[in-house]
């Protein structure tokens, strides 16, 4: 904005540069980068689902025709079909890993545990038609590391164990969500917290350290956004993560999106809806690229670490790299930003003094 302002004068404000900024104001709200992050992504055309392009319009007899038919084969033939493989996924995981977990600590436990993970998620991922191609297995996270991938759906956690297991962190859910967790941690030490108890945040922190620290553990799985974001982009990554030390592994996680949407958007959809969503499309389509390790450097804070990290996974996953928070999908934006900002646009206005001319 501040090179367009210059562009336009190389004098003092005149009133005239208030269109300037209007129009800028009006670009943001017609097409917010933001907020469009969380609904789903626009499509070129249309996948014969429900979800199209805001701009088609006209749909011809003949292919209203297919469309009939693909809502007979998803809900008659395939839906009935992957229902049964899930049921049969998910009660084997609870039924499996609360016998495991009745063992003592030990490495027969933690075989049978891995096996328990692989097999039943690899079940649960038939269930969703999945096809996922896996690049460079070579750098697949090692125990004792830390993986950090982008975050579209919880699903990501089934397309990633079915190729290798891992120690879960995330928020505590409730209903069948709630239900799988429970019986996930009695067979494997996986972390769940509460988002909103800053006790739970520093507790967390405390037991990742503490499991880093020993290198035959699983490695911890971490998505840093904090939430879900629509398969187009990359948000703000969480400093807590790389505060922790380790090795970091960065994985890209990146949907086709003709073939069905993987994004969940919780704040419109409970997880069964969704899961019905996702059921009933043609299939779930992806590609996850495994990272070099990344390590912090030397002079760097966590912040400029995450960030690194970040660039990398949107660079390789040809996700659009964002500095903006995630929270911002259940919270407003925070007076002390909004004054942040309204302070470089007076240095713009007034023109004594631009941006560059104060950091330097």
């Amino acid at each position: 904005m501040e090179k367009g302002l210059s562009g336009l004068r190389g004098r003092d404000f005149e009133l005239s540069d208030v269109f300037y900024f209007s129009k800028k104001g009006l670009e943001a709200i017609v097409e917010d980068e933001v907020t469009q992050r969380f609904s789903s992504e626009e499509l070129v055309s249309w996948n014969l689902l429900t979800r199209t392009n805001v701009n088609f319009q006209y749909i011809s007899p003949r292919l209203t025709m297919v469309w009939v038919l693909g809502v007979i084969v998803r809900y008659c033939v395939l839906l009935p079909l992957r229902l049964t493989l899930a049921f049969i996924g998910i009660s084997l995981f609870v039924i499996g890993t609360t016998l495991v977990g009745q063992l003592p600590r030990s490495s027969l436990k933690n075989l049978l545990s891995e096996v328990v993970h692989l097999t039943c998620c690899r079940i649960c991922v038939r269930a969703l038609s999945g096809t996922i191609h896996y690049h460079n297995r070579q750098y697949r996270p090692q125990k004792g590391g830390i993986c950090v991938a982008n975050h579209t759906s919880p699903i990501d956690v089934l397309i990633l164990t079915t190729d290798g297991c891992y120690t879960m962190v995330g928020q505590v859910h409730g209903g069948l969500m709630g239900i799988i967790q429970r019986a996930m941690v009695k067979a494997c030490p996986h972390v769940w917290f509460e988002r909103s108890e800053m006790k739970d945040r520093h507790l967390v922190i405390k037991r990742l350290k503490e499991h880093i620290a020993h290198k035959k553990e699983l490695p911890i799985l971490i998505f840093p956004e904090g939430t879900c974001i629509n398969n187009t982009s990359v948000m703000m990554f969480k400093k807590g993560s790389f505060e922790i030390g380790g090795t970091i592994h960065p994985v890209a996680i990146k949907y086709n999106p003709q073939f069905g949407d993987a994004f969940w958007n919780s704040s419109k959809y409970n997880m069964v809806s969704y899961l019905l969503r996702v059921m009933t499309s043609w299939a779930i389509v992806c590609d996850v690229w495994y990272m070099p390790p990344m390590t912090r450097e030397e002079g760097e804070d966590a912040v400029q670490f995450a960030n690194r990290v970040k660039s990398a996974i949107a660079v390789q996953g040809g996700l659009t790299e964002l500095p903006w928070d995630g929270g911002l999908k259940r919270a407003k934006v925070k007076d002390t930003f909004k004054e942040e900002q309204q302070k470089n646009y007076s240095k713009m206005i007034v023109g004594n003094g631009s941006l560059e001319s104060e950091l330097d």
